[in-house]
């Protein structure tokens, strides 16, 4: 797998998907605090070695996107976790955005930073292993949100990212989510719509000026769905129709692959959701998850920290893989979770 091409189509494999291990220092502390362990290297290190010695990783598991601590830690047989992914037959990804920043002169908004130093930081992860990578930007809906100030500025640097991705032989996953949470109970599922489509627009007319080649990256979006304070509900059918209208409306063919991020779904919501679109539609790119909390919530709770709980979290895992590995080929179904 040496070009961006088979790379990219590596990572939408029929019946697999990517595992999003790649949260912030900040955010793998709030998971852990749930379970009473402490957030120290060695513990995270230790978590993320027990889910990349799982079955899933060879069954469920094209890829993993890390956190930059992950590229350089080494497992407790002196192996590095990237190699363990390898291993696998997974290819390693990385986690390159420096987080969202409040968007000056638009109260609310953010936009997404890191493009400084990219250049040389891709140029050392590659040297380290990642041969993907993630860049997220946040679009919130609420009252005169989204601006199209933030809609544009996220946009453009997705592309300039992409562009400095492929440059780096990095195949770029462009992740644009409009978010579900926000206090507007106006926030519909066709309100989310309307967003989505905007977004999506305005990032792959920016992905065109960038000269992004669209076969060698990876879309990584929100489903459309009801925000969470809404008063009215969508079936799994709607979510699934209003998602796909939308983005054949809005995403080239040329594009191998769209990996679902799960925000703020349940893990069943989740891979029922995915499941539906798969199952009824005949489409022009692979669909599948990259998910995080819906993949390790419950390895997480099982594992609570105690290496006697390993193999139960591992199951956890495999479990939960291999559940949204048959919803990316559209053969799920919730007997299936008993």
């Amino acid at each position: 797998m040496n070009t961006l091409h088979d790379i990219a189509s590596a990572m939408v494999t029929r019946g697999q998907g990517l595992l999003a291990a790649d949260e912030s220092t900040g955010t793998i502390k709030k998971r852990f605090d749930s379970i009473n362990v402490d957030c120290t290297a060695a513990n995270r290190c230790n978590y993320r070695e027990m889910l990349f010695r799982s079955q899933a990783m060879k069954d469920a598991v094209s890829g993993v996107i890390l956190f930059e601590e992950t590229l350089d830690q080494i497992g407790s047989d002196g192996t590095r976790l990237v190699d363990l992914i390898t291993a696998t037959g997974a290819i390693p990804g990385i986690k390159v955005d420096k987080g969202a920043k409040p968007l000056a002169g638009h109260p609310g908004e953010t936009v997404t930073e890191g493009l400084d130093g990219l250049r040389e930081r891709l140029a050392t992860y590659h040297d380290k292993g990642a041969r993907f990578a993630k860049w997220r930007s946040a679009i919130s809906i609420d009252e005169g949100r989204p601006s199209w100030n933030a809609v544009k500025a996220n946009a453009h640097g997705l592309a300039r990212y992409a562009a400095l991705c492929q440059e780096a032989g990095i195949v770029p996953i462009v992740e644009p989510e409009v978010v579900m949470d926000g206090p507007d109970a106006r926030h519909d599922i066709d309100q989310c719509a309307d967003v989505t489509r905007w977004v999506l627009n305005t990032v792959f007319n920016e992905l065109f000026d960038a000269r992004v080649d669209l076969e060698g990256m990876i879309l990584k979006p929100n489903m459309v769905l009801p925000g969470q304070n809404s008063t009215k509900h969508a079936s799994v059918e709607e979510v699934a129709e209003k998602t796909i209208a939308c983005f054949k409306a809005e995403v080239p063919a040329a594009v191998p692959g769209i990996a679902f991020l799960s925000g703020g779904q349940s893990d069943i919501e989740a891979t029922a959701h995915l499941n539906a679109m798969n199952a009824a539609h005949d489409l022009p790119w692979a669909l599948t998850f990259s998910y995080g909390r819906a993949l390790q919530a419950a390895a997480l709770k099982a594992w609570s920290g105690r290496s006697e709980n390993i193999i139960a979290a591992q199951n956890a895992f495999d479990h939960r893989a291999r559940m949204n590995g048959l919803a990316a080929c559209g053969k799920w179904s919730e007997s299936l979770e008993t």
